[in-house]
């Protein structure tokens, strides 16, 4: 009788457990905004192989293994709360589609990536409610409209990419409050009006604004900075506050209308690698002698600008220069003999054209064997034509009468 009692109460209690609802470990209202998501996108667009194609809904997010939510990371609670989504990293293969506004929902989310796809229209407001965010990486879609103006409330932003969209009007002034941001890329838009200052973004140390329409002068740049490219907008004015920035490995800004000099505390940032300053309306270029090896430079482009004078000798005291564009100026006097003996040795690659240089060529130059590449095109130099850096021919007389040179 007592074995058949315990038998009794262990049916019930099995019976009990298989009648409880089974309860999903990731948070309903989660799952809802995956499911909106997925919605939100072309099933044209979602190939078979896709991260997108594995959303199987009739398993749970979080709980899921294998090959089933790929693209989806979850958090993992002590106790017995429901999970929460914490990163939505898709593959970028073409998804077309909208950011549905739901995304605003999931508020434990620190990594949204959808990078390399196809999706259009605005970027939600709601955006600005995903608190924990550390990565917002959206390059190459097709998003629309403006950032939104309170995007400083994603304090926690260490990246920030929204490159390679079709996104438009003026960068918010709130953008400045994200002070834990490394890595903003804000190139290839349509952005608009000047920059906001961006000293409060202490920790930056790369910086892209390349290929807007952005204008006026310098905005106040974090010390920091190892990388800065300003290229292909309408940024005027002096660029002297550049030098106080002594981080910087690569600086880019190419095709702006900036003017005045090209001030030597720049070429002597003790970290810079490359400096590209062409396309630009530079009248002077300023070359101290620099300090030995140290020093990285190796790379100096200051083509099409209005730089006047004689060609700088103090270019051969950078130990580690290797390319140096200087065509397309308006340089006169003779080709310095110190450059002969860098031909020779650690300069690979020399552009000298379309400028108003006179005389002959430092004898190294006519040497057979020269691996160096380039041009001399397009001056007033006595230039044999059997010399490679000589080919394209030299100005006419009358030009080079007008500059006071003497072409022969």
């Amino acid at each position: 009788m007592a074995n058949q009692r315990v038998s009794l109460f262990l049916v019930a209690m099995l019976l009990t457990f298989i009648s409880r609802p089974a309860q999903s470990r990731t948070l309903e209202s989660d799952t809802e905004v995956l499911r909106a998501f997925r919605a939100s996108i072309d099933p044209n667009s979602v190939p078979p192989y896709s991260f997108i194609n594995s959303w199987d809904f009739r398993m749970d997010p979080c709980e899921s293994s294998g090959e089933i939510f790929l693209g989806i990371l979850c958090s993992t609670p002590v106790d017995n709360s429901s999970t929460r989504v914490t990163a939505i990293d898709l593959d970028g293969i073409g998804y077309e589609g909208f950011l549905p506004p739901r995304i605003g929902n999931l508020t434990e989310m620190v990594i949204l990536n959808l990078s390399k796809n196809n999706f259009r229209g605005p970027l939600p407001g709601s955006i600005t409610n995903l608190r924990k965010l550390t990565s917002l990486s959206l390059s190459a879609n097709f998003f629309t409209g403006t950032l939104p103006a309170r995007i400083g409330q994603l304090k926690k932003l260490e990246t920030l990419d929204v490159s390679q969209n079709n996104l438009s009007g003026s960068i918010p002034a709130s953008i400045s409050g994200l002070r834990g941001l490394l890595r903003l890329s804000l190139s290839n838009n349509g952005f608009t009006g000047r920059v906001p200052s961006l000293n409060g973004l202490w920790q930056l140390n790369s910086l892209d604004l390349s290929n807007n329409q952005l204008h006026g002068n310098l905005p106040t740049l974090p010390g920091h900075l190892r990388t800065l490219q300003l290229n292909h907008n309408i940024f005027s004015g002096h660029i002297s506050s550049i030098s106080r920035l002594q981080n910087l490995r690569i600086l880019d800004l190419s095709s702006n209308r900036f003017s005045g000099a090209i001030s030597e505390g720049i070429l002597m940032l003790p970290n810079a690698v490359l400096v590209d300053v062409s396309y630009n309306r530079f009248s002077s270029l300023e070359v101290s002698r620099f300090m030995g090896s140290e020093m990285q430079l190796q790379e100096l482009h200051a083509n099409t600008n209005h730089l006047q004078g004689h060609l700088p000798v103090n270019l051969v005291s950078a130990k580690n220069l290797r390319t140096i564009n200087l065509a397309q100026n308006q340089f006169t006097g003779t080709i310095p003999r110190e450059y002969g003996a860098k031909v020779e040795g650690s300069w690979r690659t020399l552009f000298l054209d379309s400028n108003f240089l006179t005389g002959g060529l430092p004898q190294q130059f006519l040497r057979r064997g020269l691996r160096i590449s380039g041009s001399l095109a397009h001056n007033c130099l006595i230039c044999p034509r059997n010399i490679t850096m000589c080919h394209g021919g030299q100005r006419p007389a009358s030009e080079c009468v007008r500059q006071g040179g003497s072409y022969r």
